[in-house]
């Protein structure tokens, strides 16, 4: 995939331009991200406002989803076709525009239609903001550059739910979309006026028809599997045993159609070099993880634990205050420590909040529930940015656009498999649970009978008695199985660490390999 002659070197910004170029990069990335998780807890009064059920509703997240998993990938063939400047404008201006008509869909067809369009023109987004940010800074600063982009989509993921419930409690659903034009059309005015001139070479390189169609039958096999998995009760459904048979042979024919064509849609060589292919896994494995306790804090906290949807948002809104303290500090000394050390004690932090919320009980109060959250922006801050500078290091100018596209596809695929694998063993382990604890619940046990004795005197029929119990049984039970899941994510945090020193150390300046790619 390399060109015989490396492209000219663009200089690195300076002064006010490199400034409001990181603020319009990021800018477009934070609402790129925020719209992965915004529109989650909006779907009821979507799915009520358009007149269908929840389970349909699901479908406004799943074809984001399955769009979006499908383009990224195709970054780095898009950028040699069209040019790093062109292909970013063109997905900015195209996201607003999707996001515009999604506001106004008048049913569910259409919005879900907008949604996938939406999800399939924001796939470039992401890598080439990281691409170009990287251009704008110089080598020595590569690490601050990749701590200005690290704040942006680690933040947003969390501020989605928070500020998607406001919008829709306060103003309307629509505007969880409409809100994405200002913002956008500003970070496009102001990074056409200063990217313009800073185009990369391009060149004709021919439409792989083949790996495209693979790509997108394995790829959308996988994300429907993942989505709706959950839904129809796994391999017990016919329908996801199709899907799962069709993305595992898709993705045979795809590998194997990818490593022998002349010019693949996905550059599938990166994964020869090994600094690439740990990162890459080091970072999608800890982002799947991550994003799956993400999920689950709120849900348990709003189902058993009486939290409202602001009150939730408010627990898991500090994750980046210590994030956004300590990134500009990892960025500017992570050309001078060993970016694995970095990734080291960031999964041993994930570890330590994870083994403390896995000590949680019905009666932890907000501050305790809030305590971990606050240390795990320690962890989020030396996450990224090493880990980023593992994977892009050694890599020539034209491929840092593909290793981008293909690490953050690696990294959202896992975020969708941590999410679905997360909510599932929770419901799982909390059936099991159940079920041991009802064995406790007797005519012959002192503290049943107490129990029921209690809830009658206050008034409460027999059936709401036991109708009562069952609830507090749900409650423990749901408890338990969220420490299952936080203590089995903390130990695997613990088992990612070996992978990241599979990694060659990153030769100094710091992070100037990833940096000089970009130049």
């Amino acid at each position: 995939m390399a060109t015989a002659a490396a492209p000219a070197a663009h200089p690195p910004l300076e002064g006010a331009a490199r400034v409001w170029g990181t603020i319009a990069l990021s800018a477009a990335t934070f609402m790129n991200v925020l719209d992965t998780s915004i529109a989650n807890v909006s779907l009821p009064a979507i799915s009520g406002d358009l007149g269908v059920s929840s389970t349909q509703g699901t479908w406004v997240i799943t074809s984001f989803a399955v769009a979006n998993a499908i383009a990224v990938p195709l970054t780095g063939w898009l950028t040699q076709r069209f040019g790093q400047v062109r292909l970013f404008m063109a997905s900015v201006l195209l996201f607003l525009v999707s996001s515009w008509l999604c506001g106004l869909a008048p049913n569910m067809t259409m919005l879900i239609a907008f949604r996938a369009l939406q999800g399939f023109v924001a796939g470039p987004m992401i890598p080439l903001s990281q691409t170009l940010l990287l251009s704008s800074y110089p080598r020595a600063k590569a690490g601050l550059a990749m701590a200005m982009w690290s704040m942006t989509t680690l933040v947003a993921p969390v501020m989605g739910p928070l500020l998607g419930g406001w919008i829709t409690d306060n103003i309307s659903w629509p505007w969880i979309f409409y809100i994405n034009i200002p913002v956008g059309l500003l970070a496009a005015g102001i990074t056409w006026g200063i990217y313009r001139k800073r185009e990369s070479v391009t060149r004709k390189v021919p439409i792989d028809g083949i790996g495209l169609a693979l790509l997108v039958l394995w790829v959308g096999s996988l994300q429907l599997m993942l989505d709706k998995g959950k839904e129809l009760d796994w391999f017990h459904s016919p329908e996801i045993v199709a899907m799962a048979v069709i993305a595992a042979v898709g993705f045979a024919f795809f590998l194997v159609w990818e490593l022998t064509d002349k010019h693949p849609v996905v550059d599938l060589s990166l994964f020869k070099r090994r600094n690439f292919w740990s990162g890459a896994l080091a970072t999608a494995v800890a982002y799947g993880l991550f994003f799956g306790n993400v999920v689950i804090l709120p849900l348990w906290l709003q189902q058993y634990m009486g939290y409202t949807a602001t009150q939730a948002g408010m627990i898991m809104a500090p994750v980046g205050l210590l994030a956004i303290v300590f990134s500009p500090v990892v960025g500017i000394t992570v050309g001078k420590v060993d970016p694995r050390r970095y990734a080291t004690f960031s999964f041993l932090v994930f570890a330590l909040v994870l083994w403390m919320r896995s000590n949680f009980n019905t009666q932890a109060d907000f501050w305790t529930i809030m305590i971990p959250t606050i240390i795990q922006g320690v962890a989020m801050a030396f996450f990224f940015i090493p880990l980023v500078t593992i994977t892009l290091s050694g890599l020539s100018p034209d491929r840092i656009a593909a290793a981008s596209g293909l690490s953050n596809f690696a990294r959202i695929t896992a975020g969708a498999m941590g999410t679905s694998i997360a909510t599932t063993l929770w419901e799982n382990r909390a059936a099991l649970h159940h079920a041991q604890l009802a064995e406790s619940v007797n005519q012959g046990s002192q503290a049943t009978a107490s129990a029921m004795a209690g809830l009658s005197a206050s008034g409460l029929s027999a059936e709401q008695v036991l109708g009562q119990l069952n609830r507090l049984v749900d409650q423990q039970s749901f408890m338990l199985a969220a420490n299952d899941v936080f203590y089995a994510s903390a130990v695997l945090f613990l088992l990612l660490i070996p992978f990241v020193w599979l990694a060659k150390p990153v030769r100094s300046p710091g992070a100037a390999d990833a940096a000089a790619g970009a130049h």
